[in-house]
């Protein structure tokens, strides 16, 4: 036995195990105390000796919300570079630096929540520049990556402890803690649940958040996948932390739950152990759980349960033995490295479109036309820290090819904004200092306040002229000379204040709406019109004012001068990611903004020399037809415009691939609801029509040949060999990519699918081979009829190339693999949501704890299709389990005539089950063909002889 001074309590004893230490200090804990853990901001236990604790920190891309801090290229940009080995840098720059900054700021948590694993699915998900990929597999080695670095390399002591969000098939803003991902199992298992689960098994993840949607009717904060996947996956203690405000949506927006202390107890029996709601206030939620407990609905031992997961984290971060925690002592902070880390992520974000004639890269000697609204922004983005450095497009190009041979338009339309008075709007001239939002750092940026420091907007005979810019769909942005937004603080005023749009409601957006002979001035943010008093401007619900919209100078007239005076042109287009597709906003087109456009034809009319770079957050559908070369890269955080200009100049081979397919027209895009990525053909791996440009797609300098195929089985795994040989004359990175597909399926499966890739750099006339261990349960799908995964036997290709659709090499392996069986019907009956095909249904909660249904969406009707169900010598009896109102038609093929069953079921409840039964016959192996009428509730269709 380990023996303790009086001193020396069991929890503080290093040499025992953390599981021994856990439960000593539990034993120590009172029930309050262990009931003030369970909310997001834990306080101090000061009798012990415990300090006070809070989960989540985001780092997305470098720390962000804590003031300034390195800014690496948002999360989809980082996707981009198909580089694992340089995530895991990232990784490992982000949580030293978050150690940095904690040391001298303590708000500053190490429970870091990122990175994000949603799989990029459709390209309007307003989130989209939060994650890394639509295909699992490149999702998973990427998060994986980032992990690894953010946790750190020691055995037992983590550096930061990263949250995976957001759990689970999350990609609309549009009604996002409302609306109900229909998910069937193939896609849950097959796609949704994967990215998840490859990172966690990789053992450098602390836990997970759960998404504000529901999944199958079921919020995901009482989702059971976190007791049947999730924990399933390693023998870690998983923290999981709701989302923020998302335990009281349970009953205030989702009406899912009639009490707060139903939901809250349903949420903590579910397995979320950190309730983060109602920001530093944790008095709701610790009142809601003491209710709980009073009402039987949970136990103490209940609390324990996500108490003890919490303390596993906060003892493998070294709390508790700071002398011995390797990283405590951590400080580098905007290092030198970090700096040339974070401008090498930028140029290997770079992805090169297309670029024919070899426009690209340019000569030294090239007069350049730089114009576009983003040509002289670096912009950040809602989980962005605050810039140190900074670097545009323009900057970088004065850098690289000297201001001289530069010339600059950004295209703004500039206006005057007159009265019906004939008075024209006027910006004062600030007194006040400078300022840059966020700076100070905040736990909540969404607290920000609006500056009220500077002076208010007038009119007069003296009009100021701003810098009109339409972001699409008639969203105005309007800047005033000295490069500040015109913004609406919390006094509803009108000021020049804001040094970029932001906030989480954006205070510097416009629309301006036609009225009589003039316009309306309509606050997006407020909702309200812009008047003007005696006071100054301000926007009121009342007494709005006529403006005359006088035009001085349109914005593709500036950038037609300077493109016909240049040798290149160089269109910096792209998005703000604060409007039009961010957090609780998706985009609504694929297209660019007409602004946008105007100046891209303005630029390509003047002068056939134009190269289109694209920087944004997200796929465009542009028409590349007329463009010698287009370039696309995500916002590159601190060093974007230096990257930028050194893959132009040519110091830098692009590199980067699409993480996700570019769509050539909105009309390819599924409705954004539609999360069955098999059934709606979604994503390269199903999707039938010609992209734009495909998953996996990146141009480079150099050439590259692919050669010497070969592939053999051995220890469960497909070892893959190919030799890429660069045969072009400068130095550069390839990234070689493996895909399969099955050759005769017997059911849907991808076009091809990603097994491996790598990212390689190699000079001049090198050559390499590359080998590639591939498990072959990556070959297997989700039988729905077995409920369990299987590999078909037989033959598939597998595919080396440049892109999904660049395949260089080819061969076929023979696999083995169970054979498909029939449904065993008479013993199983059918589990309604294990069907393989269907039309107008949705997959909704059998009960509020577990269990799936399905129904006709939107009460009317749907159809399901079960193939292969075997019937045996013959059925003659059907039953169904259902609730609620409507008719089952039960169709087994061939047969006589349909079984119908009606429920008449008035009043009951959408978890009300009852049994129906009716005649059928059926014998052998068949299809059956099932209809739903009316919004009944299908849970179980069983047969009997």
């Amino acid at each position: 036995m380990t023996a303790h001074t009086p001193h020396t309590p069991p929890f503080r004893d290093r040499r025992l195990p953390f599981a021994k230490r856990i439960d000593d200090l539990l034993s120590r804990l009172t029930l309050d105390e262990k009931i003030g853990f369970l909310h997001q901001f834990t306080p101090a236990v000061e009798r012990l000796g415990i300090a006070a604790f809070r989960t989540g920190q985001e780092a997305l891309h470098g720390v962000a919300w804590m003031g300034p801090a390195t800014v690496f290229p948002q999360a989809v940009g980082l996707g981009a570079t198909w580089n694992t080995d340089l995530l895991r840098r990232i990784g490992e720059a982000v949580s030293k630096e978050t150690r940095a900054m904690r040391a001298r700021d303590d708000r500053v948590g190490l429970n870091v929540w990122s990175p994000t694993v949603n799989l990029l699915r459709h390209p309007l998900w307003g989130r989209g520049e939060e994650g890394y990929s639509e295909d699992p597999n490149l999702t998973s080695a990427i998060a994986t990556a980032y992990t690894r670095g953010l946790r750190g390399d020691h055995p037992t002591y983590w550096r930061t402890a990263p949250v995976l969000k957001h759990w689970l098939a999350h990609n609309n803003e549009t009604g996002r803690d409302v609306t109900s991902s229909s998910v069937r199992p193939r896609v849950l298992n097959e796609y949704d649940l994967r990215a998840f689960r490859a990172t966690v098994e990789a053992g450098a993840t602390a836990g997970v958040m759960p998404a504000y949607n529901l999944v199958n009717g079921r919020p995901n904060h009482v989702s059971p996948y976190l007791r049947e996947h999730l924990r399933t996956w390693t023998d870690q203690d998983l923290l999981v932390c709701s989302d923020a405000g998302a335990p009281s949506n349970l009953v205030d927006s989702e009406h899912y739950f009639d009490t707060h202390e139903e939901a809250t107890a349903a949420a903590l029996l579910a397995g979320v152990d950190s309730f983060t709601d109602h920001g530093t206030d944790s008095s709701l939620i610790t009142a809601r759980l003491r209710g709980a407990l009073d009402r039987g609905l949970l136990t103490e031992s209940d609390l324990d349960t996500a108490v003890r997961r919490q303390l596993s984290v906060r003892f493998r971060l070294g709390e508790f033995d700071r002398e011995y925690d390797p990283y405590a002592l951590t400080g580098d902070f905007d290092t030198p490295a970090h700096r040339a880390l974070a401008q090498e992520a930028a140029e290997q974000a770079v992805v090169l479109l297309k670029n024919s004639a070899g426009l690209l890269p340019l000569a030294p000697d090239t007069r350049l036309a730089v114009v576009g609204l983003l040509a002289d922004e670096c912009k950040l983005d809602w989980y962005s820290g605050t810039l140190i450095h900074r670097s545009t497009p323009l900057e970088g190009l004065y850098e690289r090819f000297g201001a001289q041979r530069v010339e600059f338009a950004e295209g703004v339309d500039r206006v005057l904004l007159k009265t019906s008075a004939g008075a024209f709007l006027h910006v004062p001239e600030a007194q006040a200092g400078d300022e840059v939002r966020g700076a100070e750092g905040a736990l909540d940026p969404a607290l920000l306040a609006g500056r009220t420091d500077l002076p208010v907007l007038t009119a007069g005979p003296a009009g100021t002229e701003l810098a009109l810019v339409d972001w699409g769909e008639g969203v105005l942005t309007l800047r005033a000379p000295d490069g500040r937004y015109l913004s609406v603080a919390g006094d509803g005023r009108v000021r020049a204040s804001a040094d970029q749009p932001g906030g989480w409601v954006v205070q510097e957006t416009f629309r301006l709406e036609p009225h009589a002979n003039g316009h309306l001035l309509r606050h997006i943010g407020t909702g309200h019109h812009v008047s003007v008093a005696a006071d100054g401007v301000r926007v009121a619900e009342t007494d709005p004012e006529v403006f005359e919209l006088v035009v001085v100078e349109r914005g593709e007239d500036a950038v037609a001068r300077v493109a016909a005076q240049a040798d290149v042109v160089l269109v910096v287009a792209g998005n703000d990611p604060h409007i039009n597709g961010r957090e609780t906003e998706d985009r609504t087109t694929l297209a660019l903004p007409a602004h946008q456009e105007r100046l891209l034809r303005a630029a390509r009319t003047a002068n056939p020399s134009t190269v289109l770079a694209l920087v944004s957050a997200y796929p465009y559908a542009v028409d590349p037809a007329a463009l010698p070369a287009v370039l696309w890269t995500a916002h590159g955080g601190q060093a974007a415009g230096t990257a930028l200009a050194r893959v132009l100049a040519g110091d830098v081979s692009p590199a980067g691939r699409l993480p996700q397919t570019w769509y050539a027209d909105d009309a390819d895009l599924p409705d954004l609801l539609d999360y069955d990525v098999i059934g709606g053909r979604q994503t390269y791996l199903y999707f039938e029509g010609t992209p734009l440009f495909p998953f996996g797609h990146g141009l480079s300098y150099a050439s590259f040949s692919y050669a010497d195929l070969a592939t053999r089985t051995a220890d469960g795994s497909l070892h893959v060999t190919f030799a890429v040989t660069n045969t072009g004359d400068m130095t550069a990175d390839e990234v070689a990519q493996v895909y399969f597909r099955a050759v005769d399926p017997t059911v849907p499966r991808p076009r091809r699918e990603l097994l491996a890739h790598g990212r390689v750099r190699l000079e001049p006339g090198e050559r390499r081979e590359l080998t590639f261990e591939v498990p072959l349960s990556a070959f297997d799908f989700w039988d729905v009829a077995r409920d369990g995964w299987r590999r078909e036997p037989g033959e598939y290709e597998v595919l080396a190339g440049a892109s999904s659709e660049d395949v260089r090499l080819r061969t076929t392996v023979v696999l083995d693999g169970e054979p498909a069986a029939p449904r065993p019907v008479l013993r199983r009956g059918l589990p309604a949501a294990d069907f393989d095909e269907q039309s107008g249904v949705a997959i909704v909660d059998r009960t509020k704890s577990s269990g799936d249904a399905v129904t006709a969406a939107g009460g009317g009707s749907g159809e399901l299709l079960y193939r292969d169900c075997d019937f045996g010598d013959g059925a003659t009896e059907v039953t169904v389990t259902v609730a609620g109102e409507g008719t089952v038609e039960v169709s087994p093929a061939g047969g006589p005539v349909p079984a119908v069953l009606t429920s008449k079921a008035a009043g009951s409840g959408p978890y009300d089950y009852r049994t129906l039964t009716a005649r059928i016959v059926a014998e052998g192996v068949r299809d059956v063909r099932i209809g739903l009428r009316g919004p009944l509730r299908l849970a179980h269709v069983g047969f009997s002889g």
